[in-house]
């Protein structure tokens, strides 16, 4: 980009350059001309002692108006190549502010290559805000359409024991509360999702070893794994850094969930470690997988898979976004591994140094 740079400036600089030259050297002959050639055949008669005339004058004014001339041309010329392609941009600009995020500037020709990097990176941006706007509005009705189901069924069951239909009972109560749980859930989802995105997710950091916190979201979710038909092989090494325990936990615990839910009857591996300036989580299992086109969208928020993601499934499709929001929030990742023969999903980290006073008083 230095050197693009330098390049405006090479030509900027030799502009102005050929200004100066120009306006001198139309002045220079102009005036040689006037003086050796034009004044003898105006004034014949002349001696060398005679007066400065007013011809003289318009003439000198002639010359050096046509030496401005010029150099005003050439500026014009160079100040319209610079500002052209700065005027597209401020339509597209325009439109962009006034809705239309499908505009887009274009690049007029003999522009600087700057100009062309400008333009491109508008364009880019746009593209950007574009998809924004299309994502945004396809949440909004991902989450008219997750909040309605639960709503409905609320709704129905209330407005039986109302009528009458239903007998009130402790089981039919367990249900409402359950549908309330399940929409309070949502809901949480959400709220972590838009405080992620906003930078704004709370983090009250800790010495954290990620094998005791993996080991315990195992633990947590040990009848969920069993009943999902999965064989967990454990291999948990030491892993300590700076973290929200709490958030962690909510992370590891909405993999294996995911993994429940996705790939029953396969095999489970979940791993801990440290790899150079990152600790990592990583769990793979041996299921059906994603195709390429899964895998780049599997943290797009309420996106499931047409053939393994339905909604009878259960999972809200925020899991693995709410994944990513937390490891980003932590100035790490979350990411789908190629190459696996199943679905790999990993947390990464940085390596944040403990003291061992932290270190001490976090083991008590």
């Amino acid at each position: 980009m230095a050197g693009k740079g330098a390049n405006l400036r090479s030509q900027i600089t030799r502009a102005m350059i050929g200004l100066t030259l120009t306006a001198f050297a139309v002045v220079y002959f102009g005036m040689m001309a006037y003086f050796f050639v034009i004044y003898e055949w105006l004034y014949p008669d002349a001696t060398a002692d005679e007066s400065w005339r007013l011809g003289d004058t318009v003439m000198v004014g002639l010359v050096l108006g046509f030496g401005l001339l010029s150099a005003a041309l050439i500026g014009w010329r160079l100040g319209r190549r610079i500002l052209a392609p700065l005027e597209t941009v401020a339509v597209a600009a325009r439109q962009i502010a006034s809705g239309d995020f499908s505009a887009r500037a274009g690049l007029p020709r003999g522009s600087f290559g700057e100009a062309g990097d400008l333009v491109a990176d508008f364009n880019r941006m746009a593209e950007r805000l574009q998809q924004a706007e299309a994502e945004l509005a396809y949440s909004n009705s991902a989450i008219a359409h997750e909040l309605r189901t639960p709503l409905t069924i609320l709704r129905g069951r209330l407005q039986g024991l109302l009528d009458g239909v239903f007998a009130p009972g402790p089981q039919l109560y367990a249900r409402l509360i359950a549908h309330v749980d399940d929409l309070s859930a949502i809901v949480e989802e959400l709220r972590t999702l838009a405080l992620g995105t906003a930078g704004q997710l709370d983090l009250i950091c800790a010495p954290v070893d990620l094998a005791a916190e993996a080991e315990a979201a195992l633990d947590a979710l040990d009848a969920e794994l069993a009943g999902a038909g999965l064989v967990v092989t454990r291999r948990l090494a030491p892993a300590v850094t700076r973290a929200d325990r709490a958030r962690l936990r909510q992370a590891f615990v909405a993999v294996l969930e995911n993994a429940c839910r996705y790939a029953p009857q396969a095999g489970l591996l979940v791993e801990t470690g440290v790899a150079g300036e990152t600790v990592y989580f990583r769990c793979t299992d041996s299921g059906p997988g994603l195709s390429p086109e899964g895998r780049a969208r599997a943290f797009e928020r309420f996106w499931r898979a047409e053939a393994s993601r339905g909604r009878s499934l259960g999972g809200s499709g925020l899991g693995l976004p709410i994944v990513r929001a937390i490891a980003r929030a932590h100035g790490g990742e979350a990411l789908i591994l190629p190459d696996s023969p199943g679905l790999t999903v990993e947390i990464r980290l940085p390596c944040r140094k403990v003291s061992l006073s932290e270190q001490d008083f976090d083991d008590q």
